[in-house]
């Protein structure tokens, strides 16, 4: 497997190169680095269906020795509040990694989002990205 199959599934995105321009600024100055459970298992299926099984492997591979980021659990509690995000009405179309990603940030107290979706804003996050 190449790794630049990886790297095309997402240049294809129309923010990746902003979302990577972020990510370096915030890899160099330090900053403490963090994602979960759900969006480890959103982001392999979106590799494997958009590039490939091996690209999806590499990269779950890659969060786990490169030591930058942190990789939370998801509880059933964060779950459980999840739901009430879905009773919003100013979060039209969330989805329920967004949601549980919510709860997961809060128990975490992260405060700050690296992400252009406006849903995490809207629920009190600072954006990054």
């Amino acid at each position: 497997m190449r790794q630049g199959q990886a790297v095309f599934a997402l240049s294809r995105d129309p923010l990746h190169a902003q979302a990577r321009e972020h990510w370096e600024l915030m890899h160099g100055a330090g900053a403490r680095l963090h994602t979960s459970i759900p969006v480890v298992i959103e982001t392999f299926t979106f590799l494997d269906r958009n590039a490939n099984r091996d690209a999806a492997l590499t990269w779950k591979d890659s969060i786990y020795e490169l030591g930058t980021v942190q990789v939370l659990p998801c509880e059933l509690r964060d779950l459980e509040q999840s739901r009430d995000y879905f009773r919003r009405a100013d979060l039209h179309k969330l989805s329920a990694v967004d949601a549980t990603s919510f709860t997961i940030m809060k128990r975490a107290r992260i405060r700050v989002a690296f992400t252009f979706d406006h849903h995490f804003a809207a629920v009190g996050f600072r954006l990054v990205a």
